[in-house]
This record gives C-alpha cells, sequence and structure tokens, in this order.
C-alpha cells in the first residue's frame, strides 16, 4: 500500500489580520490622545473659553475654598497640591496635580474634562465655569517655580 499522504496545511483564520490591524491603530489612538496637550494648552484653551487669562491668585483662593460645601479642592488633592493625595470620601490614592512635580497632569484632554466636570460637581455641587477652570490652572502652573 503506497497510499501518499497528505499533511493539510493549517489556515490562520481570515479575520486574524484585520483583527490585528484594528488592535494595533485602536493602541496606536490611545497613545496619541494620552499626550494630546499641556498643561499650559489647557489652560490656555481655558483661558479662550472664558475670554480673559486664568488668575492664580483667584485660583488659589478657589482651590482652598469649600463652596459652602463639605469639600475643597484641597481636601483631596493636598494644600499645596504639590504631593500625592488622597479622596476625602474613599482615601484612594491620587498622584500631584501640580504639573511641576506631576509631568502627566493635564495632558489628556478627555481626561481634564472629565476630571473637572466630575470634581467641580462634588466641589461646588455644578460644573465650572471656563474661568474658574483657567484660574486653577493658572495657578497649578505656578505652583514649584
Amino acid at each position: 500500500m503506497n497510499a501518499k499522504l497528505t499533511w493539510i496545511k493549517p489556515r490562520r483564520p481570515h479575520w486574524l489580520p484585520a483583527a490585528l490591524l484594528a488592535a494595533g491603530l485602536a493602541a496606536a489612538a490611545g497613545t496619541a490622545r494620552a499626550g494630546d496637550t499641556t498643561a499650559a494648552r489647557q489652560l490656555e484653551r481655558f483661558s479662550a473659553q472664558a475670554g480673559t487669562p486664568g488668575q492664580a491668585e483667584r485660583g488659589r483662593i478657589f482651590f482652598t475654598s469649600r463652596h459652602g460645601g463639605e469639600w475643597s479642592c484641597a481636601s483631596c488633592h493636598g494644600n499645596p497640591p504639590a504631593s500625592a493625595g488622597k479622596h476625602a470620601g474613599t482615601g484612594k490614592s491620587i498622584a500631584a496635580l501640580a504639573p511641576a512635580i506631576n509631568p502627566q497632569a493635564f495632558t489628556d484632554t478627555t481626561k481634564v474634562d472629565k476630571w473637572f466636570r466630575r470634581n467641580c460637581k462634588d466641589v461646588v455641587q455644578r460644573e465650572c465655569t471656563a474661568t474658574e477652570k483657567a484660574d486653577v490652572l493658572a495657578y497649578l502652573l505656578n505652583l514649584m517655580r
């Protein structure tokens, strides 16, 4: 019996190259978004929206005031916010907010908008105005200079 055995060559799934390409593009897009800006550019953005430059002293006062509520920004981020903070409610560690200490602070526009929205609702029970955001950023950028 001289039967010739033929091996069946395993085929890779037809969707694999497309999936790998999609994963690579998603990773590249996430990387590009994660460092899409700087704290100084965020200050420029909010100052332009406000129609006035951010003022560091007003930002310091806003940051350390309780605004009639239980917390201030400093309750979690520290005063000054030059080292790691801790969430007042959960105890979760929070990275230093001052860009001079934490170069990653304010480098992702999506996260900046998300955290301003969330934290302002906790502290002032509403979204912060562009002027308030510009003032806080001016204060934070002046720390450790």
